[in-house]
């Protein structure tokens, strides 16, 4: 499994490839659980490139969510192939936490500014 970390105006964001799974899971705990210790508030996981998650996978995202909320934060979970929605689905996932289309959309919980400046901008290019 490969992790990319990025930071886009204070909300961590990690892009997993690969497979999250029980030889991969400690340390993309490690991960999270290093920068909610740092004192990151808000975080995205991007599953655009992830091609399977079992349940020790499953365990960390959960984890990871209930330690920032822990401490008044927010994880947002997009770009979900089918699949791993399913699972996300199946095991109630889906309503512990939220999951959204793309990483835009992700972005846009974080600020909401940003969202009804998209709006406004979409909605002065359709007038002109």
């Amino acid at each position: 499994m490969e992790i990319i970390e990025e930071n886009q105006g204070g909300i961590n964001i990690y892009k997993i490839n690969g497979h999250l799974d029980s030889n991969t899971s400690q340390g993309f705990e490690d991960k999270l659980i290093q920068a909610i210790d740092d004192g990151s508030k808000s975080m995205i996981i991007d599953f655009k490139n992830l091609d399977y998650i079992s349940s020790a996978g499953l365990r960390v995202i959960l984890k990871a969510a209930k330690a920032l909320k822990h401490e008044d934060g927010k994880i947002m979970l997009c770009d979900m192939q089918d699949y791993v929605k399913e699972i996300f689905e199946i095991s109630g996932f889906d309503s512990l936490m939220p999951i959204v289309g793309s990483m835009g959309d992700a972005l846009d919980a974080f600020s909401p500014n940003r969202s009804l400046a998209g709006k406004i901008k979409r909605d002065y290019e359709s007038v002109g």
